[in-house]
């Protein structure tokens, strides 16, 4: 099953949401807030303003480890046979627009989709990072701590601040923000990686994260650089689960049998009067975040309606079997039953799991890989999820994202362990579609060989200021660091004008 998770981590000592509904969390610390940046309206491009807060959810797909943009939006059929591959580009839906031939049902909804081919940027070392903030690490120890306190904060979590920020209600029976299946890279066996945290924001911006507790029912090799690349078998849940997994809320989220909601309310009460005399004395973003916690563990404690939208159970096999049943493809069917009661903002992390390098990672056994264990669930799950969206009407307020930090080598690598393609971010690709986004469109393009950007670069800056616009917010908006100090959403972003419809 998943289950609902604080923040702890054995790197970090801050309190995290776990603790503080353990000690009973309207006991003790007081919370302070901090002051407010105000959030400003910016400026909206003239030629922009219909799409200009057209989505009000957001529902992130992010793979991993990089995926190949050759065997996804951008094939190359007509490079030499070490760069185009083993497979064929697939007609789509959309006159003159290919993909992979192992992306069948998601050829048929390219209509659906906006495909952006040339991303491009210099971090070429898993750059979740720069990816998912719009600010580049300031070095790989720093990409490989989540909690560096140079780290500009998660754009999730920079759109749940906002909403603090305007005076919206900080807490409800659903979170803001919450990320699946598990803790992003926590299930890494050495790096904790960076990116979706709140950073200078406060530990109370991270999302809320669920945590897996079924069971694998697929066992593979995984070549591993840590065992001298020896094959070391890996039962991973992402490639397939038991129909028994489950999604319910932690117990630890759960209220203890002698505490009633009544107790519960009036105690809060109290805690929350206490809290406004400490907030004129301490307000900094510690105090902020321990705010955050406490307000989420009253959440958490008490939502009836969270713990139903994460039962997978209510949902018809055959629609669970559409998505595929695998741990990805259950998440995003979880996405979007939290979608539909109301969280704003879900991210789904195709992770690694148990070996470093993995998930999308193809050092090695590109193509079995690919082939057996990364487009068939992708396929299912994305193409499912499109069609279900949009039968039931999300689809025109939820964008939708699929991102990856960079693309793979045009050259594919190694004779030996099934061939490989690595790190490569001069040229890739993501897609986007739904609120906002123009359907059909493919934006920018690689060159012949797959290499490098021949038209229109575009980096992950550009990416989540389009998201930013999307979501009605202008282009001045900023928001404080530790020093109160305004910042800039991302470093250097720009709305890309094409995207939008």
């Amino acid at each position: 099953m998943l289950r609902i998770l604080g923040s702890a981590n054995p790197l970090h000592p801050t309190l995290n949401r776990r603790d503080l509904i353990r000690v009973g969390f309207l006991g003790g610390a007081a919370a302070g807030a901090s002051s407010r940046q105000p959030r400003a309206e910016g400026s909206i491009p003239a030629a922009l303003p219909e799409s200009f807060g057209a989505a009000k959810q957001i529902l992130l797909l992010y793979l991993q480890g990089a995926a190949s943009q050759f065997e996804t939006w951008d094939p190359r059929p007509d490079a030499p046979a070490e760069i185009r591959g083993k497979w064929d580009p697939a007609s789509t839906a959309v006159p003159g627009t290919f993909i992979c031939e192992k992306l069948p049902k998601i050829a048929r909804l390219t209509d659906r989709l906006a495909i952006v081919r040339s991303m491009t940027h210099k971090y070429n070392n898993h750059s979740n990072l720069y990816t998912l903030s719009g600010y580049p690490a300031v070095d790989f120890s720093s990409e490989t701590n989540p909690f560096d306190s140079r780290h500009h904060p998660f754009f999730g979590s920079v759109l749940d601040y906002l909403e603090d920020s305007e005076g919206a209600q900080p807490v409800g029976d659903i979170p803001r923000s919450i990320g699946m299946p598990f803790r992003f890279s926590s299930h890494s066996p050495v790096f904790r990686r960076a990116g979706p945290y709140g950073a200078f924001l406060g530990h109370g911006y991270d999302p809320v994260w669920t945590e897996f507790e079924g069971e694998a029912t697929r066992e593979v090799p995984r070549v591993s650089f840590f065992s001298r690349l020896k094959d070391v078998p890996v039962k991973d849940p992402f490639l397939g689960i038991t129909p028994e997994s489950r999604l319910r809320v932690s117990k630890d989220a759960q209220l203890r049998s002698e505490m009633t909601l009544d107790r519960l309310d009036r105690r809060r009460s109290l805690l929350e009067q206490f809290d406004a005399e400490n907030r004129r004395i301490d307000e900094s973003s510690a105090t902020r975040s321990l705010g955050r916690f406490q307000e989420m563990a009253h959440s958490l404690m008490t939502s009836q309606k969270l713990r139903d939208a994460l039962d997978i159970g209510h949902e018809p096999m055959p629609l669970r079997e559409k998505y595929g049943m695998t741990l990805f493809g259950q998440s995003v069917l979880t996405g979007r039953r939290l979608l539909e009661a109301g969280c704003p903002f879900v991210s789904v992390f195709w992770d690694e799991f148990k070996v470093v390098n993995t998930a999308w990672d193809t050092h090695f056994n590109h193509f079995s890989r690919l082939e057996n264990e990364l487009l068939p669930g992708f396929d299912s799950a994305v193409s499912t999820l499109i069609l279900d969206m949009e039968s039931r009407g999300l689809l025109d307020e939820t964008l939708v994202l699929c991102l990856s930090e960079h693309g793979r080598t045009p050259k594919i690598n190694r004779s030996d362990r099934g061939g490989g393609r690595d790190h490569w971010s001069n040229v890739y690709s993501v897609m986007m579609a739904g609120a906002g986004a123009r359907p059909g469109v493919v934006v920018g393009a690689s060159d012949s060989r797959g290499a490098f950007v021949k038209d229109r670069p575009i980096s992950p800056e550009d990416i989540l200021a389009t998201v930013f616009h999307l979501k009605g917010i202008g282009d001045e908006t900023t928001v404080p660091d530790r020093l109160n100090r305004p910042v800039r959403l991302t470093a250097n972003g720009s709305v890309i004008p094409e995207l939008l419809g």
